[in-house]
C-alpha cells in the first residue's frame, strides 16, 4: 500500500485534489518508465543468481505468478500493481513475462489514474475524520 503515500503527502502539504492526483500518477509512472527500461536486465541478473544457487525455476511462488498471468493477463497485473505489487514489482514482473514496454506503460497509466483518483478522492472526502488528522499534521 505504498501508493497511498502520494495522496497522504499531497493532503499533508495542502495541495489541491488535482495537484495531488497529478503528482501521485506522475510518481508511479516515473517508476514504471524507469523499471520498464531496466526490467529485462534485472530479470537476467536474477536468473543468473538463481542458477548459481541451483534453485528450481518452478517454485510455488513462480507457479502462482504464472497462474495469475494466464487468468488475468497484463490488465490484472496493472490493476493489482499500485495496491499489492508496488509500481516497481508490477513493472519488473510484466517485463519478465515479456510484455512490451509500450504496453506496460499504457496499462500502468490507466491503473495509476484509476487508483490515484480513487484513493485521493477517498482521502479528501474522509479528511475530517480524527484518524486521518494524525497523518495530516
Amino acid at each position: 500500500m505504498k501508493f497511498i503515500g502520494g495522496p497522504l503527502a499531497g493532503m499533508a502539504m495542502g495541495l489541491s485534489f488535482g495537484a495531488t492526483l497529478a503528482l501521485t500518477v506522475a510518481g508511479m509512472m516515473t517508476s514504471v518508465f524507469l523499471f520498464s527500461l531496466i526490467g529485462t536486465a534485472v530479470h537476467k541478473q536474477y536468473m543468473v543468481r538463481q542458477r548459481a544457487k541451483n534453485k528450481s525455476l518452478f517454485s510455488k511462488k513462480n507457479r502462482r505468478i504464472v497462474k495469475v498471468w494466464r487468468r488475468f493477463g497484463m490488465s490484472g497485473i496493472a490493476f493489482l500493481t499500485p495496491v499489492i505489487l508496488t509500481p516497481i514489482g508490477g513493472t519488473v514482473l510484466a517485463s519478465v513475462l515479456g510484455v512490451s514496454k509500450s504496453r506496460i506503460v499504457l496499462h500502468m497509466l490507466w491503473s495509476a489514474v484509476f487508483w490515484g483518483f480513487s484513493l485521493t478522492l477517498i482521502l479528501f472526502k474522509l479528511s475530517h475524520l480524527p484518524f486521518l488528522q494524525r497523518f495530516l499534521e
